[in-house]
């Protein structure tokens, strides 16, 4: 909980993005940019335009569309062997995946292949084998999934890292305490103030919204301008009123793209 200056301050940084390629490899798309949200519900404010950031495969095999061909190396898989990407035995999560989809574990690299099992969104606890290929638009590494191996685009994979209360930050950054009609208005509200402009964020809803005593939501906004911090997770609290829910608490985590320290910072 000790260094929301750190990386909220990153978001303002405009640096490349770790290369994981325009790729899309979840069963269906629901990636959106900074100007639309994403959901199997109705968002009112603002206009909203889903985007397909990239050639997209499906569950039913949808075409990649590339100018560049796709070889096959010595080894039998496709692409090349690079020296990139997380270590033997990183613990990888699952980032920017919509709630009501997966991230597909593929039997080798690519978009096209074989589909072994559907990762869950939100899923923290995929181990990484070392190996990292490159393919047109898209990197994919190996890694084990509750004892099946197989690939994921690196695209959807990071370190979650320190979990920091951002209440007050909000709060300050927004002028006021927000109010919205239904929890996923109120978490895009304090989502978006936490995007970057340039290059452009995406947003995502990983986590569905509910209501209890408290409503909840979960967004995951993903490319911030620097490869360390991948992007952030943020868990919105919501306190019914009258007029929906008004901010009770928000807990944002940092997506790490090359790993977190023992404090939790990327590094």
């Amino acid at each position: 909980m000790r260094r929301l200056g750190q990386w909220i301050q990153l978001t303002m940084i405009v640096v490349v993005l770790i290369a994981c390629g325009p790729a899309e490899d979840t069963a269906t798309t629901s990636t959106t940019t900074t100007t639309s949200t994403t959901s199997t519900t109705s968002v009112s404010p603002p206009t909203t335009t889903t985007t397909a950031p990239g050639p997209t495969s499906t569950t039913s095999g949808s075409t990649i569309t590339s100018t560049t061909t796709t070889t096959t190396s010595a080894s039998g898989l496709p692409g090349d062997p690079i020296d990139f990407g997380p270590g033997e035995g990183d613990i990888l999560a699952v980032i920017g995946v919509a709630h009501d989809d997966v991230l597909n574990l593929r039997a080798a690299p690519g978009a096209s292949q074989d589909i072994i099992a559907g990762i869950p969104p939100t899923y923290a606890a995929l181990v990484a084998t070392g190996a990292t290929r490159q393919l047109p638009g898209a990197m994919w590494i190996a890694v084990d999934y509750e004892g099946r191996s197989g690939w994921v685009n690196l695209r959807y994979v990071g370190y979650l890292g320190d979990t920091v209360d951002a209440t007050a930050t909000i709060v300050d950054s927004l002028g006021e305490t927000p109010v919205a009609g239904t929890m996923l208005e109120l978490g895009l509200t304090v989502a978006e103030s936490l995007v970057s402009a340039d290059p452009a964020s995406d947003m995502v809803v990983s986590v569905a919204p509910s209501a209890g005593d408290l409503g909840e939501v979960t967004y995951d906004v993903i490319g911030l301008g620097d490869d360390a911090v991948r992007g952030l997770r943020v868990h919105v609290f919501g306190q019914p009123v009258d007029e929906g829910f008004s901010l009770r608490t928000v807990e944002v985590t940092a997506l790490c793209g090359r790993g977190a320290d023992d404090d939790g910072a990327c590094v």
